[in-house]
């Protein structure tokens, strides 16, 4: 019987294994600590007035008063107001929370009914909320405005952060804690300041008509030209405005050019004409859409990692605080842009195949092979059906391109180049070498098909392989002369961070970089609609 009961135990069990629903697990969320109430005035809040904010973070805020009000205390309502005051300074805009109407209530504090009172309260608590949300992980989602965003995202448990510092009266303490610590964004609320002192510009006229402008040239727009020299503090003193391109402007250009990315070479041509007729507001919003953008960013940085501003046309390598590789690059084109993500290193790839991307079989291969079917042969591409048999060109079905894969021997000449860096993806891109090395010398590196093309790789591949001095140079240099195909996992834990900004700064100076997605504008609109 024992052996029966045990079989049929044993029956059960499996049976439940096999047939049971699998239960997700419950995330438990941590009950907001009490709020410690003042000896000010307090009045009874209804329920149906805090549900009308349909706001879960407002009902659990006050229930953990016992839905009473809160903010009794005026040293703690005048901070409150004071930072939805003070707003701007940070890039936002003090009427999304709702500033006008709190202060308003504010001046008839003391004769207001016990229902004002509650809905001041509440609308305190639901705007410092809303505020300290947006300071922490940006007013805007951008997985939501676009769609090569990959971003980890930003979890804020607001109320026990509120309570504790609502507590201990350290409410100021919680407003510097939240926000990033990047460098780049301290530079940019730093930027915001020093483009504030700057005066009106709308008696600046705009730059028209030119083309190129030489050292020793003569035109009318350089009136205009050197106005804005001196109004943006690249030229200094006083200029007697001539229509002649002299030294002394020869050597501010150079210097506009320079904190704009471009090439400080001293002629005036359409990029650096572009980007002197940026307006004063128009600069001021491409910073507030930046300090945006590093709201979004990841709060904490790894001890060891890469970080790429596509705008800038850069890669950083940092390890324990300190920048130990830089390298240009090359990026996406409008078109075909490279995705804003975070994820980790995980393997350099030498000597590396290449398949040809759907995206370029139909734009650019399946047109060139119509036109000529040895185009993929000089380029050492072979044609495999979906049996993996090779197919001749001759036999290639143009009406049915799909159906084959396209695959690039390595080599010198292959598009990825001598190697390529791998990580986690939703957009398969990567790092990578290329064929064409000489564009690293262009200004406008905005040319690939969406992965970054990294100069100098193989230095790049050797520091980060080189960890524990098992990866000297020739080493490298003869896994790429074997010409075959070679994997290396990356041992050392390297972060990346591959994301996009366009204005920072740097000793007070303003740095700008060309929009090169147009992003800016249409970011800021949003952010004030």
């Amino acid at each position: 019987m024992k052996k029966l009961y045990l079989l049929l135990v044993l029956s059960i069990v499996i049976g439940c294994k096999k047939d049971a629903p699998k239960i997700k697990p419950v995330t438990v969320k941590k009950p907001v600590p009490a709020i410690i109430l003042t000896d000010e005035r307090t009045v009874e809040i209804d329920t149906a007035a805090i549900g009308r904010y349909k706001s879960e973070t407002l009902k659990q805020f006050y229930a953990a008063s016992e839905n009473k009000t809160v903010w009794g205390n005026l040293k703690k309502r005048t901070f409150v107001l004071s930072q939805f005051e003070k707003s701007e300074k940070l890039g936002l805009e003090p009427e999304d929370y709702k500033f006008s109407q709190l202060q308003k209530f504010e001046e008839k504090i003391s004769s207001l009914s016990d229902t004002d009172l509650a809905t001041y309260d509440i609308l305190l608590t639901y705007n410092f909320e809303k505020y300290l949300n947006h300071l922490y992980k940006g007013k805007l989602d951008p997985k939501k405005l676009y769609g090569n965003w990959d971003l980890e995202e930003k979890t804020f448990d607001v109320n026990t952060i509120l309570v504790k510092a609502f507590n201990r009266n350290k409410l100021d303490s919680i407003v510097e804690n939240i926000q990033p610590k990047a460098e780049t964004y301290k530079q940019l609320l730093k930027s915001l300041e020093i483009i504030n002192d700057f005066p009106d510009d709308k008696d600046i006229p705009a730059i028209e008509g030119v083309v190129k402008l030489n050292l020793k040239d003569t035109s009318k727009a350089l009136i205009a030209i050197k106005k804005r020299l001196l109004f943006w503090k690249d030229m200094s003193g006083k200029d007697s405005l001539t229509q002649i391109y002299d030294q002394k402007t020869f050597e501010a250009v150079k210097n506009f050019q320079e904190r704009h990315g471009l090439a400080a070479d001293g002629v005036i041509g359409a990029g650096t004409i572009k980007a002197l007729n940026y307006s004063k507001e128009q600069r001021r919003q491409q910073i507030i859409v930046n300090l945006e953008r590093w709201r979004w960013f990841s709060c904490e940085f790894a001890e060891n990692y890469f970080i790429i501003n596509i705008a800038n046309y850069s890669l950083n390598v940092i390890e324990n605080q300190d920048t130990t590789l830089v390298r240009n690059i090359a990026v996406g084109t409008n078109k075909r842009k490279t995705p804003v993500l975070t994820s980790k290193l995980r393997t350099v790839v030498f000597n590396p195949t290449w398949t040809v991307p759907p995206t370029i079989l139909k734009e650019d291969v399946v047109p060139a092979m119509k036109r000529n079917r040895n185009y993929l042969a000089k380029k050492n591409i072979t044609i495999y059906d979906s049996s993996g048999n090779v197919v001749a060109p001759a036999a290639w079905n143009e009406n049915k391109p799909n159906r084959y894969r396209y695959v690039q021997s390595p080599g010198y000449n292959n598009s990825l180049g001598l190697m390529k860096i791998m990580f986690p993806n939703h957009y398969s891109v990567y790092l990578h070498d290329t064929n064409h090395r000489n564009i690293f010398g262009r200004n406008n590196r905005s040319l690939s098909s969406g992965c970054v093309r990294v100069e100098n790789p193989l230095e790049l591949a050797q520091h980060i392989l080189d960890d524990g001095g098992s990866w000297p140079q020739d080493r490298i240099d003869t896994i790429i002369a074997s010409k075959k195909t070679t994997s290396v996992k990356i041992t050392k834990n390297y972060a990346l961070y591959q994301w996009y900004w366009t204005a920072w700064s740097k000793k007070n100076q303003l740095l700008f970089r060309a929009d090169i997605y147009d992003l800016d504008a249409d970011l800021y609109s949003k952010l004030r609609n």
